[in-house]
């Protein structure tokens, strides 16, 4: 068989009928990939495959796409019908040439690749939302969340997605209260909306107070008593009631608050050409009785009885259990916290102690777990005049050339106050009380605020070299008196001076350590001994680039050149310093420094191989979890000091999710990803030296996953049982594998045409429902209930719960006569019996031994035991 000539003759159109018109070249087609847009207008002509052998009279196509992909007689492949990129986005056909019916030439392969347009259009996932939003939260905290879908290419502009609100209903004032997050569908509040968001007017309970009918016409008569007018017939009465009835079952889709209409855009909602999708949101408001009371004050060493009430919390929850948490974790915790939220203080308080406490308050169910969001409140101390201020030192000396001008500081007498700063109990103020020895006039002078003191004359070391003041520092209510010395010295005459002038040259290596001595320095001052005149400080005043490198001393003359920073040979590799020797004293007039007191030392920095770098040392993603298989998550960017080519690798994937390109770092999902399964997961990404693996770094990369609607409520029991003569309610619980806020508090409602005369359903709290039968039935009978389930996002379905109404034994469980198997157990009865009835055949099969045990050996104890069985 002779090789098919591998050339096709590329075509754009179809031609006529009377043969296909071409406008295109040959090119080689080993391995031959083309590319086609969907939707194309058919016919369509892709390329003509030549072959050498003369008496080829056919073609034979094979493959994908068969009804959509044809081959002419003379070898033209073409598309008979359009192309659907979310049918199947390539497909791969094979040629062979044919004469009469005998393959002659190939097969030739070819890839035919759809390229998506954008015709589909984003789509919510419901056509309605509903949610529930309290009072008061805060702003850009998500309560609810919508989604769409696009089944456009994920991997191009025509999937991307984008939200936005359109309106907002009611918008009284002309202030969006909501906002949608436009990437992630997040709906919140705005700042507006965490001010103005209020609920409908409700009846305030206390905690375990009654809240039937009868009790709000008790609160009703307390309040506006009307003897003449029964509640019934009372307007006011009326419209409490059915504000409060509303208020209980208070229901997003049927009797919402605000309705926001949300808008999702494909192609990120930046071309005119980009198509869109609608949906709804319902919005109920709740009040919100757990409010923070703000910021509480509380006077230190306050007088009266304890414990004492500061403030009181009240919970949503009505039957909450509040627990009081300290948050710094200290040994003195005063404070303590009522059933009925009173948070109480327990003793004294000491501000210069602990000046402010911040108090966590819980509020929890009996099983603990949280009802209300955990409520931070801090308790400051006030402060009182108890204090006497300090001096720093017991006893503060200052240096002072001779001959200095009048009016030249000396230094600042530092005191403490333990009172509260920036109030007037902290307020100090200098006086000087007395000078020894004494002079006339007076040789210092206080300033009364500061405590800066200064010259009041020109002072002489012939006269007098050591001073002694005494100086008291008040507040407003206590002093102390403070001792100051001041030594008249020598005029700083005398220049520091280097031992060298030109320290030479030093190499260090890259990676040398922060605080490692590059070379040692020394200078020398003939000023007087242990004066400030010959203290001798070290500046790098050039060639310091970044403050790489620091000069430690002790002043009294010997200097060490230190690494500071980490040294980076590819950002410098060498340094020329300058060094300055300086006396903190000034010099005397006349006197400046000069090159004596200056030296010189040059530091060369060696390359060392570095790990490559990652560009960002923090690596987070926050991904849908229903997001499209092969859709790029992260990509991980790195580079290596020296420039060579690194490669990436990852680990840590327990569940084979995430697929790495080694090359460029980019992370894709090569599975479905599933929140229930694993909501938050963290893998580790190193980057290498490709040549040299040993050199590398590691990053942690976090991914969380966020919640999409993909389950339903489910009811965790189906059945149940009451008893004819004493019927208990039934508590019937659901639970949702999606978290908030697609899972609870979920709503639960018997599903009939108009209201049940015979059952009656409540919402328990946010997973219970209590069933109660209402009309007793004349006799036994099991009951089919149709119950709705529907979670926080108003997503649900409706579920079969028999519940048989039985004469039941003195036990309280259903009376079964024999033969009869009228209603199937759960898994836990079942289980329950089956136990039983094997744990009676272990007992029987026992008994049974001993009989035949007895009867083999004719022991009179075994015989009596079998008699007595």
């Amino acid at each position: 068989m002779t090789p098919m000539v591998h050339l096709c003759l590329l075509a754009l159109l179809l031609g006529s009928a009377a043969g296909l018109g071409l406008d295109g070249k040959k090119v080689p087609f080993e391995n031959l990939v083309m590319k086609v847009q969907e939707g194309t207008p058919v016919p369509y002509a892709l390329c003509q495959f030549q072959v050498s052998h003369p008496g080829v009279n056919a073609f034979r196509l094979n493959g994908e796409g068969s009804d959509d992909i044809k081959i002419s007689a003379d070898g033209w492949l073409y598309l008979d019908k359009p192309l659907d990129w979310s049918q199947n986005d390539n497909y791969l056909v094979a040629v062979e040439a044919l004469v009469d019916d005998e393959v002659v030439e190939g097969p030739i392969f070819a890839t035919i690749h759809v390229l998506d347009i954008n015709n589909h259009a984003p789509y919510f996932n419901q056509s309605y939302y509903t949610a529930l939003v309290r009072e008061n939260t805060p702003a850009g905290v998500p309560f609810t969340r919508v989604f769409a879908l696009d089944r456009d290419d994920p991997s191009t502009p025509n999937a991307q997605l984008t939200y936005s609100l359109v309106s907002q209903i009611p918008n009284r004032h002309n202030t969006l209260l909501f906002q949608v997050d436009p990437n992630s569908g997040e709906i919140s509040t705005t700042e507006q909306g965490e001010r103005m968001l209020n609920a409908r007017e409700t009846i305030q309970y206390a905690r375990g107070e009654d809240r039937s009918a009868e009790s709000l016409r008790a609160k009703f008569n307390n309040y506006c008593p009307s003897p003449t007018v029964p509640n019934e017939e009372n307007p006011f009465f009326t419209c409490v009631e059915r504000a409060e009835m509303r208020r209980s079952n208070l229901d997003p889709l049927e009797d919402p608050d605000y309705t926001l209409i949300v808008k999702v855009h494909d192609m990120g909602g930046a071309s005119e050409m980009a198509l869109s999708g609608n949906s709804r949101v319902h919005i109920a408001v709740q009040p919100n009785l757990w409010v923070n009371p703000g910021r509480i004050a509380i006077q230190e060493h306050l007088e009266g009885s304890y414990p004492r009430v500061i403030t009181k919390v009240q919970s949503n929850e009505p039957g909450a259990i509040y627990r009081l948490v300290q948050k710094e974790r200290e040994l003195r915790f005063p404070f303590q916290i009522t059933e009925d939220g009173e948070i109480l203080l327990t003793e004294e308080l000491d501000r210069e102690e602990k000046d402010m406490y911040i108090l966590v308050v819980m509020a929890e169910d009996v099983y603990e777990n949280q009802v209300d969001p955990p409520m931070e409140i801090h308790v400051v101390v006030e402060d009182v005049n108890d204090n006497a201020p300090v001096c720093e030192e017991e006893e503060t000396v200052f240096e002072v050339q001779e001959d200095e001008p009048v009016g030249s500081p000396i230094g600042d007498l530092i005191a403490h106050d333990a009172d509260q700063a920036e109030t007037l109990n902290a307020l100090l103020t200098y006086t000087i009380m007395s000078q020894q020895p004494s002079t006339s006039p007076e040789a210092f002078a206080i300033d009364a605020a500061s405590g800066r003191i200064q010259t009041l004359r020109a002072l002489q070391r012939r006269d007098h070299q050591v001073y002694n003041l005494d100086v008291r520092v008040s507040d407003p209510a206590h002093s102390v008196l403070c001792k100051v010395v001041v030594k008249v010295i020598d005029v700083n005459n005398e220049l520091p001076r280097f031992e060298k002038n030109d320290y030479g040259s030093y190499t260090v290596v890259e990676d040398a350590a922060v605080g490692q001595t590059v070379l040692n320095i020394s200078a020398s001052d003939d000023d007087d001994a242990d004066s400030g005149s010959s203290f001798i400080e070290f500046h790098i005043t050039a060639g310091n680039d970044d403050g790489v490198f620091a000069v430690e001393t002790d002043g009294k003359g010997v200097g060490h050149v230190v690494i500071a920073k980490p040294l980076d040979f590819e950002t410098s590799s060498s340094y020329k310093l300058k060094i300055d020797a300086r006396n903190p004293e000034p010099l005397m007039s006349g006197l400046e420094y000069g090159a004596e007191s200056t030296a010189f030392a040059s530091v060369s920095v060696t390359d060392v191989d570095e790990v490559p770098e990652f560009t960002l040392d923090i690596l987070e993603v926050v991904v849908p979890e229903n997001i499209t298989k092969g859709a790029v998550l992260l990509t991980v960017e790195a580079k290596d000091p020296e420039g060579k080519e690194i490669r990436f690798k990852m680990e840590g994937d327990t569940k084979g999710w995430l697929e790495l390109n080694p090359a460029t770092g980019q992370i894709t999902t090569k599975d479905k990803l599933d929140r229930e399964t694993l909501e938050t997961f963290e893998v580790t990404v190193t980057a290498f030296e490709k040549d040299n693996p040993e050199k590398f770094d590691e990053r942690m990369v976090s991914v969380r996953l966020l919640d999409v609607n993909d389950n339903t409520p489910k009811l965790t029991e189906t059945q149940a049982f009451m008893c004819l003569k004493k019927p208990e309610p039934v508590f019937i619980k659901a639970h949702d594998g999606d978290g908030a806020p697609f899972s609870q508090p979920f709503t639960f409602a018997l599903v009939h045409s108009r209201k049940s005369h015979n059952w009656d359903l409540q919402t328990i709290d946010g997973t219970t429902a209590k069933l109660t039968l209402k009309k007793m039935p004349t006799e036994d009978r099991t009951f089919s209930l149709p119950i709705n389930v529907k979670d926080n996002a108003g997503m649900g379905v409706t579920q079969s719960f028999e519940v048989q109404v039985c004469t039941c034994t003195e036990l309280g469980y259903c009376y079964v006569a024999p033969g009869e198997h009228g209603f199937k157990y759960g898994m836990g009865p079942t289980i329950g019996i089956l136990a039983g009835t094997l744990g009676f055949c272990v007992l029987r099969l026992v008994d049974r031994k001993v009989d035949l045990r007895s009867k083999k050996f004719g022991h009179p104890c075994c015989t009596q035991n079998v008699a007595l069985s």
